[in-house]
């Protein structure tokens, strides 16, 4: 069983692109003496993709206040094929704030899609699917997939449980076997078109809002 491995966050990451248009400026002076906030950011000004009433503050300043208000809910991703949805999937996880997100598979994932919300995240890695189902075990976690097999669920009419992991697969092979068979169930979101699935960062968008419904704050 393989360790449960924290991802590391690498400084030489690019920068959000939207960086130019949001944001503030420098924060006139006094500065207020708040242990908060960045210096740095303070003198420069406020260009990161985060909410107003975070402007200036430190990141481990802000992942601590979102530690004391973290949702149940963690989410995992199968990364064996490099999948370029990865990134949308942390950047909608970091909006719903979950506990976790967990790659499953390869370590290393494209992170421009997540446009850098990643760092106010506990981002974790499996190299196996017996050290990931070990961990969830251990947590007390329900494995829930999302995929539209047969026999899989409806979303709208599932009963999500709250402390769930919602795993998703790779883009086109979707869950492995040996993941759906770890899982205690498995959802599909209804469709009505032609195309065969959802692209996976939409599903897990789908999935992790009708999890809130269920489970409001």
């Amino acid at each position: 069983m393989d360790a449960f491995e924290p991802v590391a966050v690498h400084g030489d990451e690019p920068d959000d692109p939207t960086a130019p248009t949001v944001g503030v400026g420098p924060h006139p002076e006094p500065w207020p003496d708040d242990p908060r906030l960045d210096p740095e950011l303070l003198a420069a000004g406020d260009r990161r993709n985060v909410l107003d009433g975070y402007r200036y503050w430190r990141l481990e300043a802000i992942v601590a206040d979102l530690d004391t208000r973290r949702s149940p809910l963690c989410v995992a991703i199968q990364n064996w094929e490099h999948d370029f949805n990865i990134g949308s999937v942390v950047r909608t996880a970091n909006a719903f704030n979950v506990a976790g997100v967990h790659i499953l598979g390869r370590r290393r994932w494209n992170r421009r899609g997540a446009m850098v919300t990643d760092r106010y995240l506990h981002v974790h890695h499996h190299a196996t699917v017996e050290g990931f189902v070990g961990w969830a075990s251990g947590a007390g976690v329900t494995l829930v997939g999302v995929d539209n097999l047969p026999g899989s669920v409806p979303l709208e009419t599932a009963d999500l449980p709250r402390d769930c992991c919602l795993v998703f697969g790779s883009e086109g092979p979707g869950l492995t076997d040996e993941v759906v068979d770890a899982c205690a169930q498995v959802v599909a979101i209804t469709q009505y078109g032609s195309t065969r699935s959802l692209n996976a960062g939409a599903a897990a968008a789908i999935a992790m809002y009708h999890w809130s419904l269920q489970h409001p704050r």
